[in-house]
């Protein structure tokens, strides 16, 4: 990193890959009293950016650098996010669609750059779907600024990392590390007590809680997760019922909560004074806290990866145990269950395919180019086609794209509010109105 080489660490949960990227970083800064931002860090959850933020933040003061770690995400007020565009922190935590709205605003060439070093934690969240897409779009908008910023991602349960470096970086090289050997997680399956009863589909996995509030008990903190925010609630109130006493001890968590709500439970649940938090997704990628000791999964994890991050969250930290119990629904789940398990001990993880030239991702980043400073077209054509997703973008779908935001394309050129872009004397295409700025920011 000191060298100003990108690449990606792909090392277990818990090895230590955020602090490892982190120091490289702080290698890089040039003066650590300058101003600027020098540290972009962009995760795919506000509750990882949170947990994130803490740990970036924690060896700055022994490291005699004093300046600051900020987040920005949607639960940023106006005024800190005012506050950042004046005086920008030593580093911001974000997420893709932050990111995007800052390459949105007018002043983003100066306020990126003295940018250093970007990190791209859980490469492997995005890599595969649009909000990855969205990442490499502003990458390579960020390398248009001429510095000589390096590109770092992470990652724990990738099939292809060298496929995955490819896509971050946009070219091939870069530097692969890996950690040496593997730690297998510890999974097994909650057996019902009455197999032949058990039902063959449809269900939430309620004829279990006797079982899970005995798992529970036996652990100091443990995670629960469900696949939806519905199934979340009900099992949360179902523990309610079953142990009154442990009100205040356990807690529910998912994307839906507002913000105070959810900062409370990950504090308390770092803090291990909680016994159990019900959760959805937003819990299981990258977040530390280490008295968790147990991680529950109701229903199919839906994926070998998936489970590997979930099971992670358990034993966080150098020389833990990771462990997962999977809590079948119904019949069928048992089987698949049985197969995870297996797929886990062979290291056989779903790849993640990394999506080419979604038309409408590109769409919305004209729009966003277009806010920032406006464009050229063919220098933004040239940096579009640097990305790993756009590598291939023929003529025909990119005029089909501009056409588009210029004038709605050919269903819509005959309403006014789908002509988003104007081209101004100097050739570049711009958004005049006030009203389309706004909307596509919101």
């Amino acid at each position: 990193m000191r060298r100003g080489v990108s690449g990606l660490v792909h090392a277990e949960t818990g090895s230590g890959k955020t602090l490892a990227v982190w120091f490289g970083a702080l290698l890089r800064l040039s003066d650590k009293h300058s101003a600027g931002l020098q540290v972009l860090w962009i995760t795919p959850m506000r509750a990882l950016a949170t947990d994130t933020r803490a740990a970036l933040a924690a060896p700055l003061a022994a490291l005699g650098i004093a300046r600051e770690v900020e987040l920005r995400t949607s639960d940023t007020s106006s005024a800190q996010r005012s506050r950042q565009l004046r005086k920008p922190p030593l580093a911001l935590v974000t997420t893709p669609e932050s990111l995007s709205l800052l390459i949105a605003q007018p002043e983003w060439r100066s306020f990126f750059a003295s940018l250093s070093t970007v990190v791209v934690d859980e490469w492997h969240e995005l890599i595969g779907s649009k909000r990855g897409v969205q990442v490499q779009l502003a990458l390579q908008r960020l390398r248009g600024l001429g510095s000589a910023c390096a590109v770092w991602g992470l990652s724990a349960t990738l099939a292809r990392p060298e496929e995955a470096l490819e896509v971050l970086t946009g070219r091939p090289g870069g530097c692969l590390i890996r950690a040496p050997g593997r730690r297998v997680p510890i999974i097994d399956t909650m057996i019902p007590e009455a197999v032949e009863r058990f039902p063959w589909a449809g269900h939430l996995g309620t004829r279990m809680l006797g079982q899970v509030v005995r798992a529970l008990d036996a652990a100091s903190t443990s995670l629960v997760f469900c696949n939806t925010r519905a199934q979340a609630e009900i099992w949360y109130q179902l523990l309610l019922d079953a142990r009154p006493d442990w009100a205040g001890l356990i807690a529910l968590h998912h994307g839906s909560l507002d913000r105070e709500a959810r900062h409370w439970v990950e504090e308390n649940l770092g803090a291990g004074r909680l016994r159990a938090v019900v959760c959805t997704s937003t819990l299981d990628l990258g977040v530390d806290f280490a008295p968790v000791e147990r991680v529950l999964q109701i229903g199919s994890a839906k994926g070998v990866a998936r489970l590997l991050q979930r099971a992670g969250r358990s034993g966080h930290r150098p020389g833990g145990v990771s462990r997962a119990t999977l809590v079948p629904t119904h019949a069928l789940e048992l089987l698949e269950a049985a197969a995870a398990r297996e797929a886990v001990g062979r290291a056989r993880i779903e790849p993640h395919r990394a999506l080419e030239q979604p038309l409408d991702v590109l769409v919305q980043h004209l729009v966003t180019a277009a806010l920032g400073e406006g464009f050229d077209e063919a220098e933004l054509l040239a940096e579009v086609r640097g990305t790993h997703a756009y590598r291939y973008l023929d003529e025909g779908s990119w005029r089909w794209a501009l056409d588009f935001v210029i004038q709605g394309g050919e269903s819509l050129k005959a309403y006014p509010e789908y002509r988003k872009l104007v081209r101004d004397p100097d050739g570049r295409w711009r958004v005049p109105d006030a009203a389309i700025a706004r909307r596509h920011r919101m």
